[in-house]
């Protein structure tokens, strides 16, 4: 049987999604916690639409897990009040035919948020908002994300890993100002790893004035990491939500994904 996990996390005391030996990840708290209710021999793998790195946040997480002979309500209450508080289960339920967490969704989209004023930001919102030492030009800013827009070679915005391709396709990055607040949107039919804040690197630079939005052309040319984008720091960085084709449409979608990542 497979379930649908749909979940929420501070990401301030993890060492990112995946399990890590020694280290606190989300992965593996929730992990370890089905074992444990359910008595297993060996932790259940989770399967997630998107591994967020160490200190990144979600509020629209999705997993599945395949088991047997479970009870999903059950596991859903013993579940909710096992976890720690940092880690939400929004719900837990029977995944449709076809499903699967990571290669049958359409896109996800973050949000990257960020205060530029002078007093700081709340300090309630100290683990979610970047404070930013200079005003930023929200238009310069949208400029360049518009550059980038459109199916690209993220491979000068991604640490590359073997066997896995940097090619994306990049449907929004646009950034809202609030006042001293910016929340930038990011959309895409995947990401790969540091790209989002990779790409709000490019958008700060931007957005100090230190490059026209031209430069964005310059950046995504290159084969490899540019060492004048910056990665951002996680801590504004929210898995905000996972999109997918209703349920006649998983198994199709699901077979897509795996091909062109194959190819």
């Amino acid at each position: 049987m497979r379930l649908r996990l749909d979940l929420s996390y501070d990401g301030t005391g993890f060492r990112g999604w995946a399990v890590q030996p020694g280290l606190r990840t989300v992965q593996g708290e929730i992990e370890a916690a089905i074992a444990m209710i359910l008595r297993l021999p060996r932790s259940a793998q989770l399967t997630c639409a998107g591994r967020t790195d160490a200190g990144v946040h979600a509020r629209g997480q999705v997993a599945h897990v395949d088991l047997d002979d479970v009870d999903p309500k059950h596991l859903e209450r013993r579940l909710r009040r096992l976890l720690p508080e940092d880690i939400v289960l929004r719900s837990l339920t029977v995944a449709a035919d076809g499903f699967d967490a990571r290669f049958a969704a359409l896109e996800r989209r973050y949000a990257y948020r960020m205060f530029d004023g002078p007093p700081g930001p709340d300090p309630l919102t100290r683990t979610s908002v970047v404070r930013w030492p200079r005003r930023l030009d929200v238009d310069a800013m949208n400029a360049a994300g518009d550059r980038l827009v459109g199916e690209h070679d993220f491979a000068s915005f991604c640490k590359k890993r073997e066997g896995a391709t940097t090619i994306r396709t990049l449907r929004q990055l646009s950034t809202v100002r609030d006042g001293d607040s910016l929340e930038t949107t990011v959309r895409a039919d995947a990401f790969c790893h540091s790209m989002v804040r990779s790409l709000m690197g490019l958008l700060v630079a931007v957005g100090e004035r230190r490059y026209e939005p031209e430069w964005t052309d310059e950046v995504l040319a290159k084969a490899t990491r540019d060492a004048r984008v910056m990665v951002m720091p996680p801590h504004g960085l929210v898995l905000e939500e996972v999109v997918y084709p209703d349920d006649a449409g998983l198994a199709a979608r699901a077979a897509e994904s795996r091909r062109r990542r194959d190819e």
